[in-house]
């Protein structure tokens, strides 16, 4: 398919829909799980036994906020074709007996989840969302629920008070960052308040999880309407295109596999992470459920490729100098492919080379990024998971600024960049031939 302007439009105002819909992690996973079950995807617990057929099409949750949708060709595969991502973000998880009184205001406890930039979260309406488990009579369900309107905010302290705050401020999450709910009137309503927007019963919820979110809608800006943003691009950015991609993608001889995990912006070490044993535990059920041996599993993984797809560094226009000198992405230019000598993005010459070919086979443009070699960068999903199922992989990502802010840009074309590139990755069906080479096939 040829991209136009149409296009990239079109599918921009769907991502930013999606991202609007997807207020936590928990509605991201709810909402991809929509997104499956319409386009034919069967749901199996990993709690019961799985009967998979050929051609099936079929996903499986763990924890409500992970997610791995496959498809059987047969029983004869040769491989597993993953791509990964994430459905967690960086925000503010609300802590037990969260009320606080001061000032003549109500103000919640929170504490922070994974690493933010604390700065653009102030001054601001925010709103709550996340999940309830809630006792209905012997059993305990979990619902989710979203404050679908601007409820709290975190104000910042007046310049005349804090004459330090434009000079390097460091912020302190437990009293800086405490957003406040209401007046004093408000006092003692916090859970009658989410009770009421999940219509259960106060005194039925027994446990939450549940975060502040930007309530800033999306938005595509600028002066050629070529950049968007919006709150949690990273990383659903890439998990709505993966979705896209393995709802599209069709081959012959190999499983497709979209991975999307929670937790990865706190170390991914969760039954329902990277680090866990999910991405194995699928894996392996679909080998079994096949009918096939373990020697036939090991040979599949060992003929199998993943791609790990989480969001890029675009070069900043204000800070270029913090860039790497010859590895420059920019938005609108394409995927980026991750290098670090030490691991921390599991590209090497080989995986590299088979997204490279798979992009030009669809003439989507790629990129490459590095770290400045003085810059300490971050992890991701790819060098995790491989830890638990040891496959070649390549890192990749969409570029964007402000990357951790509660409101990010990225680019307007990128995201059908990638879903054209990752279908063309499910359509094809890659096999290593061992010593580095790679057979890529229909």
């Amino acid at each position: 398919m040829e991209l136009t302007r149409e296009n990239y439009n079109e599918t921009a105002k769907e991502l930013l829909t999606f991202l609007q819909n997807s207020p936590s992690c928990f509605h991201a996973v709810k909402n991809v799980v929509d997104m499956l079950t319409a386009a034919g995807f069967t749901e199996v617990k990993e709690e019961e036994s799985w009967k998979l057929e050929a051609g099936g099409r079929y996903f499986v949750t763990r924890n409500q906020s992970s997610v791995i949708a496959f498809k059987v060709p047969g029983k004869d595969f040769k491989g597993f074709q993953i791509i990964a991502s994430h459905s967690d973000s960086p925000t503010f998880k609300i802590k037990e007996n969260p009320e606080m009184e001061a000032a003549h205001c109500i103000k919640l406890n929170v504490e922070k989840y994974g690493g933010m930039i604390c700065a653009p979260w102030f001054d601001r309406p925010l709103s709550i969302a996340g999940r309830l488990v809630v006792s209905e009579g012997s059993r305990l369900v979990s619902k989710l629920v979203n404050v679908d309107r601007d409820l709290v905010m975190i104000p910042n302290l007046a310049i005349h008070m804090n004459r330090q705050v434009n000079d390097g401020y460091a912020y302190n999450a437990q009293k800086d960052m405490l957003p406040v709910f209401g007046s004093l009137e408000a006092k003692g309503t916090f859970m009658s308040l989410i009770a009421e927007a999940a219509g259960v019963k106060e005194e039925d919820i027994l446990g939450h999880d549940l975060f502040l979110y930007n309530r800033q809608p999306g938005t595509i800006w600028g002066a050629d309407e070529t950049f968007l943003s919006c709150g949690r691009l990273d990383d659903l950015q890439c998990a709505f295109s993966s979705v896209k991609a393995v709802i599209e993608g069709e081959n012959s001889s190999s499983i497709s596999v979209a991975a999307i995990f929670d937790n990865e912006e706190v170390g991914s070490g969760t039954k329902q992470g990277a680090d866990s044993t999910f991405l194995k535990d699928v894996l392996e059920r679909i080998n079994d459920s096949l009918g096939r041996t373990r020697e036939q599993y090991l040979m599949a993984v060992a003929s199998s490729f993943m791609i790990s797809a989480d969001n890029a560094h675009a070069v900043h226009p204000n800070h270029a100098d913090v860039a790497d000198l010859t590895n420059r992405p920019a938005i609108n230019e394409g995927i980026v492919i991750k290098y670090n000598a030490n691991q921390k993005y599991t590209t090497d010459a080989v995986s590299a080379a088979v997204f490279k070919a798979l992009c030009k086979k669809v003439q989507v443009p790629v990129q490459t990024f590095t770290n400045r070699s003085d810059i300490a960068g971050g992890s991701t999903l790819g060098n995790i998971s491989n830890a638990h199922v040891s496959l070649n992989t390549v890192d990749i990502g969409l570029p964007q600024f402000a990357m951790h802010s509660p409101y990010e840009t990225a680019g307007v074309k990128d995201t059908c960049y990638l879903i054209k590139a990752a279908t063309e990755f499910f359509n094809s069906c890659i096999v290593a031939e061992g010593n580095g080479n790679y057979s890529l096939g229909e």
